[in-house]
């Protein structure tokens, strides 16, 4: 099988390629990345496959029409990552997540209308559903997003299901939770606060830390893309979650426990603009339709990445 991921440079993007050589049940995959190489995304992340013969890394920008064209054209399924992806950058501006989040996008979605062949995944997020008081959002829960960000996710979401419906394509969603584990740049929250703790640095919390997120582990989240790629059904969206809920102070202090602080080491600060209250995943359709589970505890998982940034955070 022939792969093209966008953005597998990445945080997610380059566990899924580690995922698929080392634990996926994908027979002989050949793997194509291409990575515009932002702040965000490294080479160090995939510097393990580069110069295997079953693997190939193209520094390039999807809005790169004529770059995409080719590479679509010679694979079977691409798994679309590329994304800017962080919330306070898209507030502060807007314009670059419209254009890789939407654009580019787009840019892919025609080059699968070109070869309809071509199975095409869009990697999602929760955050395009907005915020939710009380119970989960399922697959059917209207979009309400409420960010630059999350806004910008929703149009490419809703595009790819427009040229489904459109052009009869093998087009899949899956939307998840929050992802937490290596590789992950320092600026989103589990590794901003571990990366602190180390360097002995406070913790920044927005408001008064009551804000709910649900976390799963990327290893988790790899095998439900890896479900939905084997088994899911052209059109349709599925999320991918665990039920671990737990609100950035919570999250804080168990952090601030494992490393021995106490809450002297927080510091509060002004609440991000239109903070959303909370998110949380009704993934009950990918465990009946595709068998998914999550199966890393939070606490095992929190560890092992805690470890992995005690030995990596000098290359950071």
């Amino acid at each position: 099988m022939r792969f093209l991921i966008t953005g597998g440079a990445g945080f997610i993007g380059s566990n899924f390629i580690r995922y698929i050589f080392e634990q996926s049940q994908f027979i002989a995959p050949k793997v194509v990345v291409i990575d515009k190489l932002t702040y965000a995304g490294s080479l160090n992340n995939i510097s393990s496959f580069l110069g295997e013969l079953n693997f190939k890394f193209i520094h390039g920008d999807i809005c790169n029409a004529g770059l995409v064209k080719d590479l679509v054209a010679d694979c079977d399924v691409i798994v679309h990552f590329a994304a800017e992806s962080h919330v306070d950058r898209s507030i502060d501006s807007a314009r670059q997540f419209i254009r890789t989040n939407v654009l580019g996008t787009e840019v892919l979605l025609n080059e699968v209308k070109n070869n309809p062949k071509v199975k095409f995944l869009l990697v999602s997020t929760d955050e395009v559903y907005g915020s939710i008081e009380n119970g989960s959002w399922n697959e059917l829960c209207a979009l309400k997003p409420n960010s630059p960000y999350s806004a910008s996710k929703a149009s490419a979401d809703l595009l790819a299901l427009a040229y489904r419906h459109t052009y009869s394509l093998d087009i899949m969603i899956s939307r998840c939770c929050n992802n937490y584990g290596p590789n992950q740049f320092p600026e989103k929250l589990i590794p901003l606060f571990i990366m602190n703790l180390i360097n002995g640095k406070k913790l920044p919390i927005y408001g008064n830390g009551s804000n709910v997120r649900e976390w799963i582990h990327v290893d988790d989240h790899c095998r439900g893309l890896e479900l939905i790629i084997k088994n899911g059904t052209p059109g349709e969206i599925y999320n991918i979650g665990t039920g671990m809920e737990i609100s950035n102070l919570n999250l804080a202090m168990k952090l601030a426990k494992i490393f021995d602080f106490d809450e002297k080491c927080f510091n509060f600060v002004e609440d991000r603009l239109g903070h959303d209250k909370r998110y949380s995943l009704d993934f009950t359709k990918a465990k009946k339709n595709l068998g998914y589970k999550p199966v890393v505890p939070f606490e095992e998982g929190l560890l092992a990445t805690i470890n992995w940034y005690n030995k990596n955070h000098k290359i950071i």
